[in-house]
């Protein structure tokens, strides 16, 4: 199958050195100076300076060129970025197969990624998220990692996963495409949490509570928007949460650190230089959690913080004094 991956970030340039051995692939970013380096140095210098772009890899800032006999697109850009490059790849390949994997709320509108999808893309387009416990570092060093590719059209889910699926990047296929990106985009916000509480010296007693309890909160608002229960006990649900609360690859969990610590967040979010999706969803998901009358009172207490309205102490004791109940 041959592939255009959509934004050369971190993950772009991951998939991009994963799928290329085994696809023939051409990875894509807006920025012709930013391209034409990878291109002559064979790097990423600025996301995954480490890494070499295999020899099959064709670079480019063309994106026609990047799409014109591509089989499938693959977005990997944030999800800010989304609608705007779809309306570039409409105008250049309507209808064309497409999977993104960005995880997040758009911070305009409030959509999720599918949300945009459907506004941005003609009717019948075939079209799914990649999503699921995968740090970009370690799946471009060749690392075992398994994900979830979800789309409302069951065979191009089953035959795309399959067709991508390989030894070291394993896929599964689902038909939850909310269930997933609601999983995905919830993660983050627990994983601030987490950062927070770890940097704060709370224990790993505490780390545990926050990541069951956090996931019992993605569970319940996902159900409440049309997710199914089991997803999020899967890959894209408990595996990507794990994941990135407890890993020191996560973005979202240096953000916490970094908050407790007692920086501004714009600070920390200069330091990271990535985006961290879970500042951006925090907002959304409590909205959201607000419209529909679940309880969230972890991603409430990450939205304060981010907000300012309450200290990284003050939130801690306001979920601490929370009042028993049953499970």
């Amino acid at each position: 199958m041959k592939l255009a991956i959509l934004g050369a970030g971190a993950w772009g340039t991951a998939l991009a050195i994963s799928l290329a051995g085994r696809h023939p692939s051409t990875l894509w970013g807006r920025n012709p100076a930013v391209m034409a380096d990878m291109r002559a140095a064979r790097t990423n210098a600025r996301y995954l300076p480490n890494h070499v772009l295999p020899p099959p890899l064709a670079v480019t800032a063309d994106l026609a060129e990047a799409v014109s006999d591509a089989e499938l697109a693959l977005l990997a850009v944030p999800v800010a970025g989304l609608r705007e490059t779809l309306q570039a790849l409409v105008r250049c390949r309507p209808k064309m197969p497409l999977v993104w994997a960005c995880k997040g709320f758009d911070p305009e509108s409030g959509f999720l990624p599918h949300q945009i999808v459907a506004e941005t893309v003609p009717a019948g387009t075939h079209s799914g998220v990649l999503s699921g416990p995968s740090f970009a570092e370690e799946v471009a060093s060749g690392l075992p990692a398994a994900v979830t590719l979800a789309s409302l059209h069951p065979g191009f889910a089953r035959d795309t996963a399959r067709a991508l699926h390989g030894h070291r990047l394993r896929l599964y296929s689902s038909t939850d495409l909310v269930g997933v990106e609601i999983a995905g985009a919830l993660k983050n916000v627990i994983a601030i949490a987490a950062g927070l509480s770890d940097e704060l010296g709370l224990g790993l007693n505490a780390r545990a509570a926050l990541v069951t309890r956090g996931l019992a909160e993605i569970a319940r608002l996902g159900v409440a928007l049309g997710g199914r229960s089991e997803t999020f006990m899967g890959l894209s649900g408990l595996g990507d949460l794990v994941l990135t609360c407890t890993g020191a690859l996560s973005r979202n969990y240096r953000v916490g650190q970094g908050l407790a610590r007692g920086n501004g967040l714009s600070d920390v979010l200069d330091s990271l230089g990535h985006v961290a999706e879970g500042v951006t969803s925090a907002a959304s998901a409590a909205a959201l959690a607000r419209h529909h009358q679940v309880e969230m009172p972890i991603t409430e207490a990450v939205r304060a913080v981010l907000e300012g309205t309450v200290s990284v102490h003050e939130a801690v004791e306001l979920l601490l004094s929370r009042e028993p109940r049953s499970e």
